[in-house]
């Protein structure tokens, strides 16, 4: 079957486990679709002292440049996580001449484009399926099949633990803290959630996703991020009564030739197939000027899921490797001007605490009027009578978010007002 095809593997946590246990389970079948034997010759730890199931001992190296020394070794699998060192060793490999398979999306986030272009220069391939979403290929048809259309939008749930969190809190009628608790008792948290609940892993995400679907340069600063630690039990509720769901939307699309890209919880319709995406699930939907709609819906973590992404790029490369195939030419990214939020259209939905006394909705309505903001709907939820306040949940038509923003500020100054509790986007319905 000729000689195997060298990897050599950075890091051995979760997913790098997952990585060598499936290479071990699917040898044969690896074998009998690339053309010939799949063999991890070095294994890069921190401390190689460490017992690792799994893990052949002599693989093990604490030396990149052990492994860089190797000329057997031809693809290299990079599944550290982390900004450092992980981009340094990626763009070694890559100027060594090896082809990089990557799981990193803070990488790719912040430095895809410099390495994407360090690849094209040394003939080699960086890819790097398994930094979006999991097990749901997305950045392969986005890459390859969907090439064809003009992408108008992409919009995604694409953090596992935010998810699990928010249906949880509509399910059950939960409020934050304690869904927050149970994510991290069930190992979907960290015991520092702050990248996930504030949607910090969901910008990086999403900033690859841009820069694939429209070929642009994007950047983690680029996409305006609002965190969900400011919702209730209470939003949940009169979102459902509304006929909504709240979910943690990544969203990007380009308007009038500038990117509006953003990571924020949001009123989504029912009827939309998104509100339906519960659990730990991950979902991208893209639109094309061609296909329309489409949706990709599955796990998007986990150690095996995660392997499946890493294995489906390195079996890609490993293929073309065998049968003498050049890598293909790197798209160019060009730059973009990103769209302010204060232009950014939407409807929105309103809660506010008020003082429950006569011409307290007048007074309001005169404020988002003086803005041109059109009031879809009122409704008084409850009332306090021990406090003498009363809970308004209004939606409005679309408007610019900068109108709304300033209406907030005065409606928070009115002396009648106690909360303006949440100010969220909708869409649907």
């Amino acid at each position: 079957m000729g000689e195997p095809v060298g990897i050599a593997l950075l890091g051995a946590g979760n997913v790098g486990a997952g990585v060598l246990r499936a290479l071990e389970l699917g040898a044969d079948r690896y074998a009998a679709r690339v053309g010939r034997p799949l063999a991890v010759r070095h294994v890069l730890v921190r401390d190689v002292a460490r017992r690792r199931a799994g893990v052949p001992r002599r693989a093990l190296t604490a030396s990149l440049d052990m492994v860089l020394a190797d000329p057997a070794v031809q693809i290299v699998v990079e599944v550290m996580g982390g900004e450092q060192p992980a981009f340094d060793y990626i763009r070694r490999c890559l100027e060594s001449g090896r082809h990089v398979v990557t799981a990193n999306k803070e990488v790719m986030a912040k430095h895809g484009g410099e390495l994407l272009g360090c690849a094209s220069a040394h003939s080699v391939r960086l890819l790097y399926e398994a930094s979006v979403g999991g097990g749901i290929p997305i950045i392969s048809p986005l890459s390859r099949d969907l090439l064809a259309n003009e992408v108008t939008g992409v919009t995604a749930i694409i953090n596992g633990t935010t998810n699990f969190m928010l249906t949880a809190m509509a399910q059950r009628g939960s409020d934050y803290a304690d869904v927050l608790a149970e994510a991290q008792r069930l190992g979907y948290a960290e015991p520092d959630p702050t990248a996930d609940v504030e949607g910090i892993d969901a910008s990086y995400k999403l900033a690859i996703l841009c820069g694939l679907a429209f070929h642009i340069d994007v950047s983690p600063g680029d996409v305006a991020r609002t965190g969900i630690t400011r919702l209730t039990a209470r939003d949940f509720r009169y979102a459902r009564e509304l006929g909504y769901a709240i979910k943690l939307l990544a969203s990007g699309r380009l308007v009038e030739g500038e990117l509006v890209a953003t990571v924020q919880p949001v009123f989504v319709a029912q009827g939309e197939p998104l509100a339906h995406v519960d659990g730990v699930l991950n979902a991208v939907q893209v639109e094309g000027d061609l296909v329309g709609r489409v949706l990709f819906e599955g796990p998007g973590a986990g150690p095996m899921p995660t392997a499946s992404a890493v294995l489906a790029d390195v079996l890609d490369v490993a293929r073309d490797l065998v049968a003498g195939r050049p890598p293909a030419e790197s798209i160019s990214y060009r730059p973009i001007k990103v769209r302010p939020a204060a232009k950014v259209v939407s409807r929105f939905y309103l809660r506010v605490t008020v003082a429950d006394q006569p011409g307290v909705l007048a007074r309001i309505a005169t404020i988002l009027g003086k803005q041109d903001i059109s009031i879809a709907s009122v409704i008084q939820f409850e009332t306090d009578a021990d406090a003498g306040t009363a809970e308004l949940v209004i939606t409005t038509h679309a408007t610019p978010g900068g109108k709304l923003a300033s209406a907030v500020r005065q409606i928070e100054a009115l002396p009648v007002v106690h909360e303006v509790g949440n100010v969220l986007p909708m869409v649907g319905g």
